[in-house]
């Protein structure tokens, strides 16, 4: 087996790993199904994670950067990690998994629509018939909608 098949059979485990990684904030999702990962990479024990933050000023990054460091130094043949967040490419939206967007809606808390604030499916009943109540939800990366279809109030992400 050839060094670079080697260093990419050990990325896509590191990969999976990371998919065991939960938001904290969103505990039904993993930090790989948001999209957040961008680049694995790894030397000899060591390990580099660039990892993409859904909102720079979210307080959350810092339990993310604890959590990605504390699972990869779990495995055996790792003494180092590394997590860094970038700001290029910035995290969207877009790169939430298909998983990812049913296990949040799942968790009531619509993805954005990716030509801005008004046109949010409810993710109760997947109506397009909700309106924006507060562009200030339980965090900063969240806004407040209600559904005129099935009557519900929900989150969405905003659109980044």
């Amino acid at each position: 087996m050839t060094q670079t098949h080697n260093g990419k059979q050990k990325k896509e485990r590191f990969h999976q790993i990371l998919d065991e990684v939960k938001d904290p904030e969103i505990p039904v999702i993993s930090i790989v199904e948001m999209g957040m990962v961008h680049q694995i990479t790894v030397e000899d024990r060591t390990i580099w994670v660039e990892v993409m933050p859904t909102f720079l000023g979210c307080p959350a990054l810092e339990m993310i950067r604890s959590s990605i460091r504390e699972r990869l130094l779990q495995e055996p043949d790792m003494d180092e990690v590394f997590v860094e967040f970038i700001r290029d490419p910035l995290w969207s939206s877009e790169r939430i998994s298909p998983i990812g967007k049913e296990k949040l809606a799942g968790f009531g808390l619509a993805t954005p629509a990716m030509d801005g604030l008004d046109q949010v499916e409810c993710p109760y009943c997947q109506s397009s018939g909700t309106s924006l109540v507060n562009l200030f939800g339980s965090t900063a990366c969240r806004s407040i909608y209600y559904c005129r279809s099935c009557k519900e109030p929900f989150e969405a992400m905003k659109p980044i």
